[in-house]
């Protein structure tokens, strides 16, 4: 069996840690910027975001044929898994596909709680936004004269009353 096709699998798979490792980056200043209420970034920070998940998508096509073709060197069925291959490589490389396969692991699962965490910070976010636009309170109903006063003498400003 050819090491190369093993060396091959373990690049792109480094690779795919590296680009997980900057998406949860990405998600986390991300967080940062809806804690903040620098949310004029939040668009920046999305189509960084959709950058590296493009990068991902490329590199997961390119590590499925990687590891289709090792399954077939390993006697392993169509659509082996990371832990399958591991199982089934020779030394070093089933501890290192193992090694891979709990980095993953450990970041797909950060990942998800994270981007869980700023889904309901955004939803939080925009309930509360929502609420302070519903409390806006507008001068009662009255009418303007020439000084630009109202005549019933109600001078309130326009106030949010939930704090954002």
């Amino acid at each position: 069996m050819d090491g190369v096709d093993y060396q091959h699998l373990s690049t792109l798979l480094w690779r795919e840690q590296e680009l997980l490792d900057l998406l949860l980056f990405k998600a986390e200043e991300k967080q940062y910027l809806i804690l903040t209420g620098k949310t004029r970034w939040l668009a920046r920070i999305a189509h960084e975001i959709e950058v590296v998940l493009d990068q991902l998508r490329t590199l997961e096509v390119e590590r499925a044929a990687a590891t289709e073709a090792l399954a077939v060197q390993l006697g392993l069925g169509a659509n082996p898994s990371l832990r399958q291959v591991a199982e089934k490589a020779p030394t070093p490389w089933n501890d290192l596909f193992a090694k891979h396969h709990e980095a993953l692991l450990v970041l797909v699962t950060d990942l998800r709680s994270l981007s869980d965490a700023n889904r309901e910070l955004i939803e939080g976010g925009m309930a509360v936004l929502g609420d302070a636009l519903l409390s806006v309170r507008s001068p009662s109903a009255g009418t303007y004269g020439a000084t630009g006063r109202t005549h019933n003498g109600d001078h309130r400003a326009v106030t949010l009353d939930g704090a954002l």
